[in-house]
């Protein structure tokens, strides 16, 4: 067989060959083994051709190997490397367009708002406008304040008292009790009408302390026995009688007031019913109203 243009690969192998055969030729033609009953024929013996080891070549092809397949990982590696850097792009160039389409859309909102704010200052202004000529063409109402004129005070005539509206006559002649109410109408007064416990104490405070000063007031149950009236005809409704009062022992038909110097009677607890033609000093009464008479007694 010709060696001629054999590349070193086959070189490479046909001198592991040559090899083996010497090798087995050697064990086959040894002594101490045995031959069997069939004889082999010699192998026949081809040269070994010339040319580079083959661990040389084996070393070439093991680093052309491992540039192959440093040069494909870095191009993998390039490749991954790059493709989420382009990636990246892509998204960051996605949200800049989202970016800046929400931008477009405030700044349409930013426009519609400031259009409507326009709008509402023109009717604004519109509504004052009008406001502002109705006002002028409305004549001006003048506001007057009310002012309400102070009472005049109260002065009672001469030898009378006041006590909140009215005035109280002490009187100190002694009559009988329709005598002393003549008396009283005739100064445009009445016997007294004593209707709280304020009243009764001020007029009790007014009378003199005796023996047994009493002095007769505007009531009586001459009409109808024990059903008490005011000389107005006002029934009684609460009254200041001493303590089995009134008991109408001789015809009692009017009350009194007693003052006397027993420090323990009190004002609240002093009215007595008499006969009306007893002589006693009279309390009168005058109302001070609009119109009412001021002339002094004689």
């Amino acid at each position: 067989m010709s060696t001629t243009g054999s590349s070193p690969a086959c070189d490479g192998m046909y001198s592991k060959l040559i090899d083996d055969e010497a090798t087995y030729d050697e064990f086959t033609r040894r002594p101490d083994v045995g031959h069997s009953a069939h004889p082999v024929a010699p192998l026949r013996l081809m040269p070994r051709p010339s040319g580079p080891g083959p661990y040389r070549f084996a070393t070439i092809c093991l680093a052309t190997l491992c540039a192959v397949l440093l040069i494909s990982i870095i191009a993998v590696t390039a490749h991954y490397k790059n493709k989420p850097q382009g990636s990246g792009e892509a998204t960051s160039e996605a949200q800049k367009q989202t970016q800046s389409a929400n931008v477009s859309a405030l700044i349409a909102s930013i426009s519609k708002l400031q259009q409507e704010k326009n709008q509402l200052q023109k009717e604004k202004d519109e509504l004052l406008a009008k406001l502002a000529a109705k006002s002028a063409t409305k004549a001006p109402e003048v506001v007057r304040p009310t002012t309400k004129a102070a009472p005049a005070p109260i002065v009672c005539p001469m030898d009378w008292q006041l006590f909140n509206n009215s005035c109280y006559l002490i009187s100190r002649n002694s009559r009988s009790w329709s005598e002393s109410k003549t008396y009283c109408e005739r100064k445009g007064a009445h016997l007294a009408i004593i209707h709280t416990a304020e009243e009764q104490t001020f007029l009790w405070d007014l009378l003199p302390r005796g023996h047994w000063n009493s002095y007769w007031f505007g009531i009586t149950d001459g009409q109808t026995e024990d059903h008490w009236v005011w000389v107005d005809d006002t029934p009684l409704v609460e009254g200041f009688w001493e303590e089995g009062e009134p008991n109408n022992h001789i015809n009692e038909d009017c009350g009194y007031i007693v003052k006397t110097n027993v420090m323990e009677r009190m004002a609240i607890r002093s009215w007595y019913d008499a006969p009306c033609t007893m002589n006693l000093p009279f309390i009168c009464e005058k109302e001070m109203g609009a119109g009412a008479s001021t002339a002094r007694p004689h």
